[in-house]
């Protein structure tokens, strides 16, 4: 079985809600009725009545509820606890109102904060930044996480590296140039993410352009701070670094770099020491080594919410689903 049939397999036994606010986008129907069809999770749509009929013309999304942001029930109830989450920044109960009414991002995430949903996936029309910033102003950011990261599930064809050509890859998509502290956060972030989506012992490598002291550079300096911070945080954790990418996947070449190394040759999450080398990293696997990719999946925030391409497909929307509900 493959990774994605394995998550939908899983979604379905969890039985979990998915919200799909971007009901304007033909695409996001789609999904929906895949979803439905293939009872991968319940579904809400948030939209006017109108979108949603003209967007789902020919497809069966019977089984979704259907929310009109105009007129929703609860929207007085979510107003008076959106308002009490902003206080500080000094929103009122009529502000709130107004936001929840015209912005379904900002709807979405209420309905996961007060678990009527369990998680939300959107970005086919709406920015990253869009999708995040009531993500994190709602739901906010885990316990004892002390930033919102990303990561990619790459399954590389007839490849027996990682695991068995499955790697987890972090950060490719939020945190532009993290400091060491971010950068351990995000590592022990991965390994949680690895050992709950992919069901394995995670084997963590920082990656660099050095392999144990083999350069000396103050970006060096950053991954081999991160690995120490990250140690300390967790250290019944298989995770070590600084290694070069070689160093960390291939047993022969880990063995001569880092022999002494727990997780060298043979790791499957790699960290890569900033937004550049991971982005550069997974899009040069999925072209080259013609790997399917899946995310960015965020992690971090209190409950999953998951951020689309605005290049997406369906179907892609369709698999980020099945993994938020997995997640969730």
């Amino acid at each position: 079985m493959g990774f994605l049939e394995d998550i939908k397999g899983r979604a379905k036994a969890a039985g979990k809600t998915i919200v799909l606010p971007e009901t304007s986008d033909p695409r996001t129907l789609k999904a929906a009725a895949a979803i439905l069809s293939e009872g991968i999770a319940k579904v809400v749509l948030i939209g006017s009545p109108a979108d949603i009929k003209t967007n789902s013309a020919g497809l069966d999304i019977s089984g979704a509820e259907c929310i009109d942001p105009a007129n929703y029930s609860k929207s007085a109830e979510l107003a008076d606890k959106l308002a009490e989450l902003r206080k500080s920044k000094g929103m009122t109960v009529a502000e709130a109102g107004d936001l929840l009414k015209n912005d379904s991002l900002y709807l979405g995430c209420m309905l996961v904060k007060e678990g009527l949903a369990d998680g939300m996936v959107a970005g086919a029309v709406n920015s990253t930044a869009n999708v995040l910033r009531p993500s994190l102003q709602i739901l906010k950011t885990a316990p004892g996480i002390q930033l919102v990261s990303s990561f990619f599930i790459m399954i590389v064809p007839d490849c027996t590296l990682g695991e068995n050509g499955l790697f987890l890859f972090s950060d490719c998509g939020l945190a532009q140039n993290p400091n060491a502290e971010q950068l351990a956060a995000i590592a022990l972030s991965s390994a949680e993410s690895f050992k709950k989506l992919v069901g394995k012992e995670p084997r963590v490598a920082m990656l660099s352009h050095s392999s144990m002291g083999s350069a000396k550079h103050p970006d060096v300096d950053k991954v081999v701070e991160a690995t120490r911070i990250a140690k300390e945080a967790a250290p019944h954790l298989q995770l070590d670094g600084e290694l070069q990418l070689d160093a960390a996947i291939v047993a022969e070449i880990g063995k001569s770099k880092a022999p002494n190394s727990p997780v060298a040759g043979k790791a499957n999450c790699l960290i890569f020491p900033d937004l550049d080398s991971g982005n550069i990293g997974y899009k040069l696997t999925e072209r080259l080594a013609k790997a399917e990719a899946y995310g960015p999946i965020t992690q971090g925030i209190s409950k999953p919410v998951n951020d689309l391409s605005r290049g997406c497909s369906a179907e892609d929307i369709v698999g980020v689903s099945a993994i938020t509900a997995a997640l969730a």
